[in-house]
C-alpha cells in the first residue's frame, strides 16, 4: 500500500484527498494516516491540510520497495522487487531467489552490502547511504557462452540511465565498468548457473557510486561520483527504475539474435576505449593494440601493430588504457 500510495502522491503533484486516497485503495483514512507517519519517519516532507487531504513536497533519498517501486516504468524487469537494509551481498541473495523459484526480472536492491564482490573475487567497497547495490534475475532460453553479452547489455542500460538522471555521460570501460572522465562510477558483474547446453538462471548485480562526497586514498586518483562529477545529489530509487527500464529494453532487442548484431553501433558509441591504444593483459602476456570495437559476441576486437585484428574474451583478461585507467 506504500508504494501505490507514493506513486499516486508523485503523479498527482498537488493535494490528494484522504476520501480520494482510502476509496481508490479500498482501505480506512486511519490506514492511510499511519503509511503517511511512516514516510515522515523515511524522511519525507509530506503536507496536510484540513479539507485538502495531503501533499508530497520533497522525496527522501532513499532505497526502499515502496520508493524504488514507485519509480518503475519498465514492464517486467524490478517489477518482482526485493528490498534488504542490510545484507551479505544482492548477488548472492538473487541467486538464493532463484534457486527458490524467484521469476524472471527479480530486483533485489540492498542500502548496505557486507561481502559485496567484483570481478574475479575482489571485494567492493559497499558503504551505506550513498551507492546503489542491486542484483537483477534472468531465465533467457540462451545458449551459456551468450551468458557474457548480458555485462554488455548492462553496462548499455547504466550509461543511459546515468545520463538519463543525472544528466552525465559515462562510457563503458569493456567489458564491466562505467567510467566518467576516466575515473570508475560502476562495476557489473555476471554470474550464472549452468550445464553443458541450458542455463538455469543468470544473475547480474551493478554497483554505482552514487552520491559519494569522498573516497579513501588509495583508490582516490581512480573512482569518483555522480555527485563528485555532476555537483548534486542524485535520486538513487530513480536511478535505478531507470536501469531496469533501459535494460529491459536492450535485453529484449538482444533476445531477436541471441547477440549484439542489433547493438553493436551504439555499444561502440559509448566505449570509452574506442580507436584509442589499450594494453591486454592476458595470462599469456602482455600486449597492446589499438581498439577497433567490439563483434556481434560482445568480444573486444584489438588492432596489433601488424594490422592483424584480434577478439580478447572477457574471462581472465583485463584491458586498461596505456596511459592510466581507461
Amino acid at each position: 500500500m506504500k508504494t501505490k500510495i507514493l506513486t499516486i502522491l508523485k503523479e498527482a503533484g498537488g493535494f490528494v484527498s484522504g476520501q480520494d486516497l482510502c476509496g481508490r485503495l479500498g482501505v480506512s483514512r486511519t490506514a492511510v494516516w499511519k503509511v503517511m507517519k511512516q514516510l515522515e519517519e523515511e524522511g519525507y516532507k509530506i503536507e496536510a491540510v484540513r479539507n485538502k487531504g495531503y501533499r508530497l513536497i520533497q522525496v527522501a533519498d532513499v532505497i526502499t520497495e515502496a520508493e524504488v517501486g514507485s519509480q518503475m516504468n519498465s514492464k517486467w524487469m524490478g517489477r518482482n522487487l526485493v528490498y534488504l537494509p542490510v545484507t551479505d551481498s544482492t548477488n548472492i541473495q538473487a541467486a538464493k531467489l532463484a534457486r527458490e523459484g524467484a521469476p524472471e526480472g527479480t530486483l533485489v536492491v540492498a542500502e548496505s552490502q557486507m561481502a559485496g564482490k567484483g570481478r574475479r573475487g575482489r571485494s567492493w567497497s559497499s558503504p551505506p547511504g550513498s551507492s546503489i547495490y542491486m542484483s537483477f534475475l534472468l531465465r533467457p532460453d540462451i545458449p551459456p557462452y551468450c551468458a557474457s553479452m548480458i555485462t554488455l547489455l548492462a553496462g548499455m542500460a547504466g550509461a543511459k540511465a546515468v545520463c538519463q538522471v543525472a544528466g552525465l555521460q559515462a562510457l563503458i570501460k569493456w567489458p564491466n565498468d562505467l567510467v566518467i572522465n576516466g575515473k570508475k562510477i560502476c562495476g557489473i558483474l555476471t554470474e550464472m548457473s549452468t550445464e553443458m547446453e541450458r542455463i538455469h538462471y543468470i544473475v547480474t548485480g551493478i554497483g554505482i557510486n552514487v552520491n559519494q562526497q569522498e573516497f579513501p586514498e588509495e583508490i582516490r586518483d581512480k573512482s569518483t561520483s555522480l555527485w563528485l562529477e555532476g555537483g548534486k545529489r542524485v535520486n538513487r530509487s530513480q536511478l535505478i527504475a531507470a536501469v531496469m527500464e533501459w535494460f529491459e529494453t536492450y535485453f529484449e532487442q538482444f533476445l531477436e539474435t541471441n547477440d549484439l548484431s542489433n547493438l553493436k553501433e551504439e555499444y561502440e558509441e559509448m566505449l570509452a576505449n574506442q580507436n584509442r591504444e589499450v594494453l591486454v593483459l592476458d595470462p599469456a602476456g602482455y600486449y597492446k593494440g589499438i581498439c577497433r570495437g567490439i563483434d556481434k559476441d560482445g568480444e573486444l576486437l584489438v588492432e596489433l601493430p601488424d594490422g592483424q585484428i584480434r577478439p580478447v574474451l572477457a574471462g581472465e583478461v583485463s584491458v586498461r588504457g596505456v596511459y592510466g585507467y581507461v
